[in-house]
């Protein structure tokens, strides 16, 4: 079972960050998952949210910053005054750190809520010019988003996201030759996990974070699980 930290160590520090990933290689895990867009003028950043009301001493639509201006902020998230300051990482400082490790990266487009023009080729782009095809895996719960990046580069792994309970998700993902299934721990059974299995779909779940979990995932043998404490996955 793979273990990804989860907007890198993002249970002890803030999430998404150089230093997150950083302190998540440290651990010992197999990946790192975090989550892209792009800012005004066209950068792919590092970020979760839309806003950047959450994770940084900012507000506003991260949409509607440029990067100058977005690196004026702290993204401190809940450890205010914890750590040095944290800028929002692009993606390509990210590719330049991970690509001398062996990592596995997960890179969720967040495609959902606003649907940023183009962020699919440009990511694409960026992972061929580092020569990193072969170390990662693209997820989006935009499934449309998935399926593009999957006509566009078939070489690279895909996963469908969700947040609702999805039953024959095996059968779906292999029609639209999607590699993954990444759902909600909440709303998985075991069946599920066989299903996807049995027509040769991995499962990658999240947030996994409480040892009950993380061995219950083990027990119905998932592919992989996120974890906000990569640290904690490790030792069980």
């Amino acid at each position: 079972m793979r273990i990804f930290a989860h907007r890198g160590f993002s249970g002890l520090y803030p999430e998404n960050t150089m230093l997150a990933f950083q302190k998540a290689a440290e651990t010992g895990c197999d990946g790192i998952e975090l989550d892209v867009q792009l800012t005004k003028d066209g950068e792919i950043v590092i970020m979760h949210d839309e806003t950047i009301n959450r994770t940084t001493n900012g507000k506003g639509n991260l949409r509607d910053y440029t990067y100058e201006e977005l690196c004026r902020f702290d993204c401190c998230g809940k450890f205010p005054g914890m750590y040095d300051f944290q800028k929002i990482p692009t993606l390509r400082e990210y590719l330049e750190w991970v690509k001398p490790t062996r990592l596995l990266t997960n890179i969720e487009l967040k495609n959902s809520v606003y649907y940023y023009e183009n962020l699919e080729e440009k990511v694409i782009d960026l992972v061929r010019e580092f020569d990193l095809v072969d170390r990662v895996i693209f997820s989006s719960f935009n499934l449309v988003s998935v399926v593009k990046c999957k006509r566009i580069i078939p070489e690279i792994p895909m996963g469908f996201l969700s947040e609702t309970r999805v039953d024959n998700m095996g059968a779906f993902a292999k029609e639209y030759q999607v590699e993954y299934y990444h759902p909600d721990k909440s709303y998985l059974t075991e069946s599920q996990v066989e299903e996807c299995h049995k027509k040769g779909i991995g499962v990658n779940v999240w947030t996994v974070n409480k040892k009950q979990d993380m061995e219950r995932m083990a027990e119905w043998k998932v592919d992989g699980i996120f974890t906000n404490y990569p640290d904690r996955a490790k030792k069980l």
